[in-house]
C-alpha cells in the first residue's frame, strides 16, 4: 500500500464503531498469522530450494502470492512457491494452520478442531491426512543394539468406503471367527532400546516371514539382537537373514530372561490402542497415517506446531548421530 493511501486509512480508524474495531482486529490477526506461516515456510525452503518440475537450482524471486514468496526457474521458466509439489499445495486458510497443528499435537478430534477453528469437519479431515503425509515418514533409518519386535491386530475397517468387499457390520463390531483371521489387520512394531520405533501394516491375517523380509530386514543393523515372542515366523526370518535372535515364550509365562523381553514394544502397543480409541474407529487405509502420528507424539522430535509445519513439506530435524 502506498504511503498516502495508508495515511488516509489511519485517519479513518477514529470513525470505526466498536463492532468494526473488533472485526478489524480479527482481520489483522489473521493477516499476521498468514504472514508468519509464509515466513516459516520460506525459511525452511531456503535450505534446499529447487524447481519442483525440473529440479533446477537457478531461480529468482518473482513477487508474492497468497502470502508466499513466488520464484521463477531460470532453466524451465516455470513459477513455483515453497508449497508447489508438496501435500500442502493449494490448501487455504493458512492463518489457521498453526492453531490446527497445535491441536494435532494435542490429539484433538475432527469435530473439536473444526469447532475451535471455525471450519467444516471435512476440512479438518483433509488437513489431517495432508499434514501427516510426509511427517509420518520421519523414522530412524536403522535399529541398533537390542531391538524388540511384536505384532498387534486390529479389526479390519472399510469405514467411508462405498464399495465393501464383505458384508457390512455394526460400528465397533467383532470378528466372526475366533483367533487371528483375515478379518483382522496385522501391525508389526519394532523398537530398539534407544526408543527408535518402526511400524508396518503387513496386511490381513497372521504375520508371515515374507512380510518380515519385506518390511523389517532393511531396517535392522547386521549386528542387531532381535528379541521376539515364540512366533515361528520370526525364527525362520532370523535364520534366513543371519540375524541373532532370541525368543521369550509368553504363552508359557516366560516374560523376561534377564535383559531379554518384549515389554517395551508391548507397552507401545498399549499406548497406541488407548490413543486410537478416542477417534472411534479408523479406516484401515488410513492406518499408516495414524501410526506415523502416534510415532511423532511418542518420539518428541517434532513437538511444536512450527516444526510440524516444516515437516509437512519435508524438512525434518536430524537424528542424533547422523
Amino acid at each position: 500500500m502506498e504511503t498516502q493511501a495508508f495515511a488516509s486509512l489511519l485517519a479513518q480508524l477514529a470513525l470505526l464503531t466498536s463492532r468494526q474495531c473488533t472485526q478489524l482486529q480479527v482481520r489483522l490477526g489473521q493477516a499476521d498469522a498468514r504472514q508468519h506461516v509464509g515466513r516459516l515456510l520460506d525459511q525452511a525452503a531456503q535450505e534446499k530450494l529447487c524447481c519442483p518440475r525440473c529440479a533446477g537450482t537457478r531461480w529468482y524471486r518473482h513477487g508474492r502470492e497468497s502470502g508466499l514468496q513466488r520464484y521463477r526457474c531460470r532453466t524451465c521458466g516455470k513459477t513455483f512457491n515453497t508449497l508447489t509439489g508438496t501435500p500442502l499445495a493449494r490448501l487455504h486458510y493458512k492463518e489457521r494452520w498453526l492453531a490446527y497443528l497445535d491441536g494435532m499435537l494435542a490429539s484433538h478430534s475432527l469435530r473439536h478442531a473444526a469447532s475451535r477453528l471455525g471450519v467444516h469437519r471435512n476440512t479438518t479431515f483433509r488437513w489431517r491426512h495432508r499434514f501427516l503425509a510426509l511427517p509420518r515418514t520421519d523414522r530412524a533409518p536403522l535399529l541398533h543394539g537390542i531391538a524388540e519386535a511384536d505384532e498387534m491386530f486390529l479389526l479390519e475397517s472399510q469405514k467411508g468406503s462405498r464399495h465393501l468387499d464383505r458384508p457390512p457390520r455394526r460400528r465397533g463390531g467383532h470378528a466372526r471367527r475366533r483367533g487371528i483371521s483375515h478379518e483382522q489387520v496385522c501391525i508389526l512394531v519394532a523398537r530398539d532400546r534407544n526408543g527408535r520405533t518402526l511400524d508396518f501394516v503387513t496386511g490381513r491375517g497372521a504375520l508371515t516371514r515374507t512380510a518380515l523380509h519385506q518390511c523389517l530386514r532393511p531396517a535392522l543393523d547386521p549386528d542387531i539382537l532381535l528379541v521376539t515372542d515364540a512366533n515361528a515366523a520370526y525364527r525362520a526370518f532370523a535364520r534366513e537373514s543371519g540375524i541373532t535372535h532370541e525368543a521369550v515364550n509368553l504363552r508359557a509365562g516366560v516374560r523376561t530372561r534377564g535383559a531379554l523381553h518384549v515389554q517395551n514394544v508391548n507397552a507401545y502397543h498399549s499406548r497406541f490402542r488407548a490413543w486410537l480409541h478416542r477417534f472411534h474407529g479408523v479406516a484401515t487405509r488410513y492406518l499408516p497415517n495414524y501410526l506415523g502420528w502416534r510415532c511423532i507424539l511418542d518420539a518428541h522430535r517434532i513437538d511444536t506446531a512450527e516444526s510440524l509445519l516444516k515437516a509437512a513439506i519435508g524438512h525434518f530435524p536430524r537424528f542424533a548421530g547422523t
